[in-house]
């Protein structure tokens, strides 16, 4: 572009500088007031721009209107858009994050059954309060997340008084008081629960379907049933939800199918299956991604995505070339992408899409790569700018 002569990229500076030189020349006040007007307005216009075309790490061009715009806001008429956090994670820019970003919360590990009850009676709520007060503040939705696992779990209670393994009256009554005590506490406050956790196999070949783990050990089935009518009798009007990983391996799920369906059948309160979504670069395939919500949604229940998270790397033997190279980044980007497409179209039966944690700078899995570290699973980097995954997703 040419302004008396000289050449200047479009932009502010453009602006700024045509109009020093119209209030230079020789003007009434009142062309001179309207030019400054009008150089106030395209300020704010060309600055609007700005920021939207830098966009973070991913450099991906918004409207003015478009950049304002949180990640929830984008997903606000297919389904709620969550996080899981720690009491932390609140304050200052991820606080800020999260408020502009995500419309549902999940405690990361603070409502588990070991941190709330790390010994019989003993009731450590605080930390999950917090994160309970602050959705509510906020206008935030609250997921729960879990009344039984096999793993984060006080030892105390697997044995009795002597240390002996418990008797199966014993494990049942502190289980049914674990359930009942947590559900009445956040009645009417989370609107879904995640019940039970991980329970089934990856083992295609194994005779049971079922992990074998110290419930199971223990009470046997039957604890399974039981502890969905707990939590029913506790909140009759929260979401009841099974949730497990691998859920695409086609073994796997015909396991999960087959448990939820035997429970639904008995008259068990199961409402949804959770989808965890802690998927690789190559994992999972579209195809067997949508075979699992083909074959889950048709149970009749509700399909939620719990704890997405994708890595940069496709499994731990995945050694060459590593770190967040261009490489890697484009194949998360494809892998986000696609699973995003996905689940748009079946949002008449997912409700939910929660990813395990609000940005790079942290995440459960760069512990489990081992010395070679971070796995960079999320839509936002360690600044807390959008990826260039981010855009992917929300570019429809």
């Amino acid at each position: 572009m040419s302004v008396f002569g000289r050449k200047l990229k479009p932009g502010p500076v453009v602006i700024f500088t045509l109009t020093l030189k119209l209030i230079n020349m020789e003007t009434k006040p009142t062309l001179t007031l309207t030019i400054i007007s009008i150089f106030s307005a395209c300020v704010l216009v060309a600055a609007l721009l700005l920021q939207s075309s830098c966009g973070g790490s991913g450099g991906h061009t918004l409207s003015a209107a478009d950049s304002l715009k949180g990640l929830k806001d984008f997903y606000k008429d297919y389904f709620l858009v969550g996080v899981a956090v720690a009491p932390n994670n609140l304050e200052g820019d991820e606080g800020e994050l999260i408020k502009k970003n995500f419309n549902s919360l999940t405690a990361e590990n603070v409502m588990k059954p070991g941190l709330l009850q790390p010994e019989e009676g003993k009731w450590n709520w605080g930390p999950a309060d917090k994160i309970v007060e602050w959705a509510e503040a906020n206008g935030l939705k609250m997921r729960g997340h879990t009344l039984c696992w096999h793993s984060q779990t006080g030892a105390w209670m697997f044995v009795d008084s002597l240390g002996n393994p418990a008797s199966k009256e014993l494990a049942l009554k502190r289980l049914e008081d674990h359930i009942k005590t947590v559900v009445s506490h956040y009645k009417g406050r989370i609107y879904a629960w995640d019940v039970l956790n991980e329970v089934i196999t990856d083992n295609d070949t194994a005779k049971s379907p079922y992990r074998m783990t110290p419930w199971l050990r223990l009470c046997g089935e039957e604890y399974i049933s039981k502890i969905y009518q707990w939590a029913h009798e506790a909140d009759p009007d929260a979401i009841l939800v099974y949730n497990d990983y691998n859920t695409e391996n086609p073994g796997k799920r015909d396991r999960i199918y087959t448990m939820v369906k035997g429970l639904r059948d008995a008259g068990v309160p199961v409402h949804a299956i959770g989808i965890q979504a802690h998927d690789e670069l190559g994992t999972p395939t579209e195809e067997n991604l949508r075979a699992t919500l083909d074959k889950f949604s048709s149970l009749g229940v509700e399909l939620h995505v719990t704890e997405l998270d994708i890595s940069i790397y496709a499994d731990r033997n995945d050694t060459i070339g590593i770190g967040f190279t261009p490489e890697r980044e484009q194949k998360q980007m494809d892998l986000y992408k696609m699973e995003f497409d996905v689940y748009r179209d079946y949002k008449d039966v997912i409700t939910g899409v929660t990813f395990w944690n609000v940005s790079d700078r942290r995440s459960w899995r760069d512990s489990r790569r081992g010395p070679q570290g971070k796995v960079y699973p999320f839509l936002f980097d360690e600044n807390l700018k959008p990826k260039k995954a981010f855009w992917e997703v929300v570019k429809f």
